[in-house]
């Protein structure tokens, strides 16, 4: 009996190593040259899709604070390298999956830019081939001047230097024809983030001209009331934000217990009066 425990013991020993040995891990290796890199196993990578593919709130609510977050710094690349803030943040928008991406998780990489002659930080991920070399950066910021620097200083790019700084539409055709990306529908996917977040004022802004906002988007007054009709894309957050009041207040003058609101719903945004 007591060697029967005995056996039992140890074999579940056994079974707890090696479940724990089963587990995900990252771990550093060195390359040839001597220079040790960060990977991430398959098991990893495949955990952080899942994360990324339910992040909490919904996507449009996302992507307006990523808007927030890197309007400004969108802008001031535009002021200094003539690149649409409208074009920079949909890509930053597309290509970081709103910021919720590993690559911006592990390197602050908003834009997908790979190593090529790159001297700097460097992680690794799955792309196109496994274990692809990524650019990695202490801070957001430097992502986006090195998108600028990227697309400024490389020869393939100069032709859109050549076109206006609100063509957002142009600037999306283009940055795929001179080999940005290989989606023949990058510049279409691009077109619908701009237009759907009216990402272009932004670029107006900058300009110092004035926005043209889509007409389907105006307030109509009624009866000294200010209402508006829902759009695709709207929050209740960009509605408010346009509107110049909060979400609180859109929330008690329609009568709202949440911040969930649906196509065509028309809602109150103030009086004539105020």
């Amino acid at each position: 009996m007591y060697k029967l425990k005995l056996h039992k013991l140890f074999l579940g020993l056994f079974l707890l190593a090696f479940l724990a040995s089963c587990g995900s891990k990252r771990k550093v290796v060195a390359t040839k040259g001597g220079e040790k890199r960060e990977v991430a196993s398959k098991k990893d990578n495949q955990s952080s899709s899942r994360t990324e593919s339910a992040p909490r709130g919904s996507y449009a609510n996302v992507v307006e604070e990523y808007v927030a977050n890197f309007s400004e710094i969108a802008q001031e690349e535009m002021r200094l390298y003539k690149i649409p803030a409208s074009i920079t943040l949909a890509q930053g928008i597309l290509e970081s999956g709103a910021g919720k991406g590993e690559l911006v998780r592990r390197a602050n990489n908003h834009f997908g830019i790979k190593c090529h002659d790159w001297e700097g930080d460097k992680v690794y991920h799955d792309d196109d081939r496994s274990q692809e070399c990524f650019r990695k950066y202490n801070d957001p910021k430097y992502s986006y001047r090195d998108h600028s620097l990227f697309l400024s200083q490389r020869r393939r790019y100069a032709d859109l230097f050549e076109l206006d700084s609100d063509d957002y539409e142009a600037w999306a055709k283009g940055i795929r024809a001179a080999g940005y990306a290989t989606d023949r529908l990058y510049p279409k996917k691009l077109i619908e983030i701009i237009e759907r977040y009216e990402l272009d004022r932004f670029d107006s802004e900058v300009l110092g001209k004035t926005y043209k906002k889509n007409r389907s988007r105006e307030v109509v007054q009624t009866n000294g009331v200010n209402s508006y009709i829902v759009q695709k894309g709207d929050t209740l957050y960009s509605i408010a934000k346009r509107n110049n009041t909060s979400v609180e207040a859109l929330q008690k003058i329609n009568n709202l217990s949440n911040t969930n609101i649906d196509i065509g719903q028309e809602l109150i945004v103030g009086s004539t009066s105020n």
